[in-house]
């Protein structure tokens, strides 16, 4: 295929979604990594040296490489079919190679040393920082290693990628395979409308009778929320924590691939020369090593498992009976509704999509300066999905996006932000950031927009969040740009960071209007609503505790000799942090995405030691004001704008005047002593 026919290489700013096929992408990756390796090597034998002599040349190389499988890997999550996940996944231990074999030339570890040792004073921080990192992923991808250790450490994470990979889809192929057809009405009682409807749509269009509920996220969340029939909660929960497990059909069962997948890791880790790949893991974000993330662990649990453990004596009592895991979420949602008058179901009129994106948007241009202008003319991949461009104060774009809010088939559950282009500003290479805004709401009717729950809400705000700290980058160099090079366990501080705004009685209105009056939330809804952040914050906590522990231990501890010892260490785990203990055929760790194929390995405590950052940091605003202009150019000149281009403690303290502290966070979720 010639180059010219490819969209993948074409030279366009945002991608030729419609013209993509299959068949472009196995031979537009061979391609761009052929050349690179080509360009590599040229640039080695000619004796290059310097910043500019390997630096540029190479930041350019891969800037190339990652603009040529964004759109790839972008409608793989999006609009996921058996072609393009076979293209796909056959260019997944191709970029593996080479990435590790990039990572392991000693030729260019020791360019990049000798711009250490010989520029460094001369360079600004944010090319330091750039210096600094590749230095360590020498050293991290086994650069000193013999050459046979080097060849096995490739060979590792080439398989790494593929089973992670695999892990991914048999999650998608078990969740999409079940579906419950429900004949009785009665059995519907409780459900919300919307949830409702969409099933029977989808029993006429399978041409079956009654209602027919897929397994998708939307539907388990309203079923163990609202469903008054128990055994539909329970059925829908047994299909939910045994997807992908030896508890159904075998050719999608993890069990395996867990195991291969810790141990891939381990041995890659010990490579390094690390003691496991937790260590390993470290060794790239804030946390200095495993015992302080364990004691910031067990310290939250601590302070957390005693609330948690009085909420749920109160559920048991308020319910009158002994409650089992598919009972918790019915019965919180009656006692939240019962205590503070309060149901997100009943409050999703008021936030419809459109307002939402609004009054997001206006606190943006409010905060930081920006205006966010729909644009038309942009090549989509879905008639759902829009694009839209940032604009600075001085009228000039500074970045853009693509927004696909909406759920449908053959699109990965959940929501995220990811890059669709870094920003680049070098000689002959000139970029603006572009990203990803993807989440999983209701599509709107024929005769409304789609409603929000707050919670929804919230998700919006995370990954527009997300995007902000992507697009509004100042920094010229991809590797250290928007959310490229920063540590993992800060990078959902801008996210966490944005969501505080929603609960706010200043942002409320701006987000908020009645679908039929345009009428904001009440006031008294609105201090119902904010009281509901509090509600179970410590059945909350010790969750998301119970899964960072489980996580990072499983790490941690993992030997080839005893294996994983899954769900034993999950077990131990529960019986130091969990107050709900799930039954004996709950199998969670086996869709547990984060850790197995997303980018969370030994990284899941990240979201609470983020949370920490985030409501510290929201505390300044709290302060000054939640609109005050000089705080929101701190944050964005400190945090938003530097991206991974400096040391993300260096950058807090900057913001906020001194390290972060614990007690914000158990203010904000009323759990301080």
């Amino acid at each position: 295929m010639q180059s010219m026919d490819n969209p993948l290489l074409h030279d366009a700013t945002l991608p030729a979604f419609l013209a993509i096929r299959p068949e472009h992408i196995e031979p537009a990756i061979r391609q761009v990594l052929e050349e690179n390796r080509r360009g590599l090597q040229e640039l080695l034998d000619s004796g290059a040296e310097g910043w500019d002599g390997i630096v540029v040349p190479i930041e350019r190389m891969q800037h190339r490489l990652a603009r040529t499988w964004s759109p790839v890997g972008h409608l793989n999550g999006v609009a996921n079919g058996d072609e393009l996940r076979a293209a796909y996944n056959t260019c997944l231990p191709l970029l593996t190679a080479y990435h590790t074999e990039i990572a392991q030339n000693t030729a260019l570890c020791a360019a990049y040393q000798r711009i250490k040792d010989t520029q460094y004073p001369d360079l600004k921080p944010e090319q330091r920082k750039l210096v600094d990192n590749a230095l360590r992923d020498f050293r991290l991808s086994g650069v000193a290693l013999s050459p046979d250790r080097k060849q096995r450490f490739r060979e590792l994470m080439e398989r790494l990628s593929t089973a992670q990979a695999k892990f991914d889809e048999n999650v998608l192929d078990a969740t999409n395979a079940w579906t419950r057809n429900v004949e009785e009405e009665t059995e519907l009682a409780g459900l919300p409308a919307a949830v409702i409807a969409r099933a029977r749509a989808a029993a006429e269009k399978a041409g079956r009778s009654g209602w027919v509920f897929t397994l998708d996220a939307r539907n388990y969340q309203a079923i163990l929320t609202h469903a008054e029939n128990r055994q539909l909660r329970q059925d829908f929960y047994t299909a939910w924590l045994t997807r992908a497990s030896e508890q159904g059909p075998a050719q999608w069962d993890n069990t395996a691939l867990i195991e291969e997948i810790l141990a891939l890791r381990h041995e890659a880790a010990q490579l390094a020369g690390f003691a496991s790949f937790a260590e390993y893991s470290l060794a790239t974000k804030m946390a200095r090593d495993p015992a302080e993330v364990l004691e910031f662990l067990r310290r939250l649990a601590r302070l957390c498992r005693p609330a948690a453990q009085r909420e749920f004596a109160e559920l048991e009592a308020f319910a009158g009976t002994r409650l089992e895991a598919w009972d918790v979420a019915f019965h919180s949602e009656r006692l939240k509704r019962e205590r503070l008058a309060v149901s997100e179901e009943e409050l999703r009129p008021y936030f419809p999509l459109p307002r939402v994106l609004d009054g997001l948007f206006a606190l943006a241009q409010r905060l930081y300066g920006v205006r966010i202008e729909q644009r038309k003319d942009v090549e989509v991949y879905h008639p759902d999905v829009h694009y839209y461009d940032i604009i600075g104060g001085d009228g000039k774009p500074r970045g853009g996006f693509f927004l696909d809010l909406y759920a449908r088939p053959k699109k990965r559950g959940g929501a995220w932000m990811d890059e669709c282009l870094g920003r680049i500003e070098l000689a002959g290479a000139h970029a603006l950031p572009i990203a990803y805004l993807v989440c999983n709401f209701t599509p709107p009717g024929a005769d409304r927009p789609s409603l929000l729950t707050h919670y929804e809400v919230l998700t919006m705000f995370h990954e527009f969040g997300h995007g902000l700290h992507h697009m509004l980058t100042r920094v010229d160099f991809p590797s250290v740009a928007g959310i490229n090079g920063v540590p993992w366990d800060a990078v959902e501080l801008p996210s966490q960071f944005m969501e505080n705004f929603a609960w706010r009685e200043e942002v409320l209105p701006l987000i908020s209007g009645h679908v039929e009056t345009g009428a904001p939330l009440p006031l008294e809804a609105l201090r119902k609503l904010q009281a509901t952040r509090s509600f179970q914050a410590g059945m909350q906590s010790v969750r998301q505790l119970e899964f960072a522990l489980f996580d990072f231990r499983l790490h941690a501890e993992f030997s080839p000799e005893h294996g994983s010892r899954l769900m034993q260490t999950l077990a131990e785990v529960r019986d130091e942090v969990s107050v709900v203990r799930p039954p004996a055929f709950n199998r969670f760790p086996h869709s547990f995405q984060h850790i197995f194929s997303g980018g969370y390995a030994a990284g899941y405590y990240s979201y609470k030691w983020a949370e920490v950052l985030s409501a510290d940091a929201f505390g300044a605003f709290e302060e000054s004001g939640i609109f005050d202009a000089a705080t929101a150019r701190r944050f964005l000149g400190s945090i938003l704008e530097r991206g991974g281009s400096r040391d993300a403690m260096e950058a807090f303290v900057e913001f906020r005047g001194r390290k972060p502290e614990l007690e914000p966070l158990l203010r904000q979720l009323g759990l301080a002593a």
